[in-house]
């Protein structure tokens, strides 16, 4: 997991163990992936032990990174597993011997009832996607139903680190577009980490619509990892709201999965977990907002991503709410000068339908300091969804009275 330099400046996701199958036998299913249940899922945690494997699921995580001793574990307690494996690896295909190997490991596992994904590498260069292509390729052919997972650089890694040239935007996009049509991915997933010490970084926003347009134009889901520590003097510990604000946005935005840095890690401060699996602050705040990301993000699953806008601040990135959007506010949000590295105010309108006709909206406070109290008004009578109970409650008008807390956010629906 690539991590800022402090001197560097940015630019702009209960059943019993059962043995492994013989190497020999066939997958149960040639299905292609498919995402299921929206991830939840973390970057850097302890081995899976019965005991953190309690704690990942009472803590509303639904994919864990294992071993291949450790996916019985997994399965014991509900859980998907990530497959962590040497073999996984590009170099693997070019060795006839490592090749064996990873075909009997595929056959060992394919078939395992938490097996949920591969894990094959973070953060590549655009010079690696053709070996990560071929390896991907390989996977799919002979584990169709399982996805081979990658993570991706930020929008301020350098031209060096992308393996691509221009301005940050060039670059990125450029680095997306290699990485969609060599690789082939199954979902984009990448990490950004905005909250400094001194403010918040100015290109949080820019990566979110970044992604997902490359993740639409591949038609594909896609996975945003937040900032949940520090690991250097230059990067604070995000508290319970801003940790809110980052799980709303990434909603609004259209993911599909979502990713803490880190769970536990030596050099790492705060987390979800100290190094004797104490449970921090922020775990505490995770276990309702990892159940209500599920549950928007499942309410989401049968609609396309169609629209986000912002009222209030613009940051980099950021396309402002129409006068005549189908669902606005009233009164109107005033616009905001937005002055980096300041945190961004006003309010994010995340649109979701089919045949482009927008049906559901996020709408979240972007200010994660202060509560927000507002009304969407939309074309016709209106819903609202309690990601707690998952149920939806009629308002019986085209006006929603929202209250919001800080860096919170409501799933509201026209009434069928």
């Amino acid at each position: 997991m690539w991590r800022w330099p402090a001197i560097v400046l940015p630019l702009i996701v209960y059943a019993i163990a059962r043995p492994a199958p013989a190497a020999d036998s066939e997958p149960k299913s040639q299905s292609a992936w498919k995402v299921g249940a929206p991830i939840v899922t973390y970057w850097a945690g302890p081995p899976m032990t019965d005991k953190a494997a309690r704690q990942m699921a009472e803590g509303g995580f639904n994919l864990v990174w294992c071993t291949e001793q450790e996916l019985d574990v997994a399965q014991r307690h509900g859980l998907r597993a990530q497959l962590r494996d040497g073999l996984l690896s590009p170099a693997t295909l070019d060795n006839s011997t490592q090749r064996e190997r990873l075909d009997a490991l595929i056959a060992r596992v394919r078939n395992h009832p938490a097996l949920y994904s591969y894990y094959i590498t973070d953060e590549p260069s655009a010079a690696g996607f053709p070996p990560l292509g071929r390896l991907v390729a390989y996977l799919r052919e002979r584990d169709p139903a399982h996805l081979a997972y990658i993570n991706l650089f930020p929008t301020y890694a350098n031209n060096d680190q992308l393996g691509t040239s221009g301005d940050t935007v060039t670059a990125y996009r450029e680095h997306l577009r290699q990485y969609v049509e060599i690789v082939k991915p199954s979902l984009v997933s990448y990490d950004h980490y905005q909250f400094a010490t001194e403010g918040d970084l100015d290109g949080y926003f820019l990566n979110l619509a970044m992604i997902r347009r490359a993740a639409q134009d591949a038609g594909v889901p896609f996975l945003n990892i937040v900032q949940a520590c520090s690991w250097t003097p230059a990067r604070r510990v995000p508290q319970g709201d801003e940790m809110r604000y980052l799980v709303y946005t990434t909603l609004a935005y259209g993911a599909q999965g979502i990713s803490y840095y880190v769970y536990c890690h030596p050099g790492h401060t705060g987390g979800i977990a100290q190094p004797d699996g104490t449970p921090t602050p922020i775990y505490h705040a995770l276990k309702t907002l990892n159940r209500e990301f599920v549950a928007i993000a499942g309410e989401l699953q049968p609609f396309e991503s169609l629209a986000v806008y912002h009222a209030g601040m613009t940051p980099p990135g950021t396309r402002p709410l129409p006068a005549d959007a189908p669902f606005r506010l009233d009164p109107p949000v005033p616009s905001l000068t937005y002055n980096p590295p300041e945190r961004v105010r006003g309010v994010l309108l995340g649109y979701f339908g089919k045949a482009n006709k927008p049906s559901h909206v996020v709408v979240v406070n972007l200010d994660y300091k202060a509560e927000a109290v507002l009304t969407m008004v939309g074309p016709d009578r209106l819903d609202t969804f309690d990601a707690t109970a998952g149920a939806w409650s009629p308002i019986g008008s085209p006006r929603a009275e929202l209250r919001l807390p800080p860096g919170g956010g409501k799933l509201v629906r026209m009434s069928r």
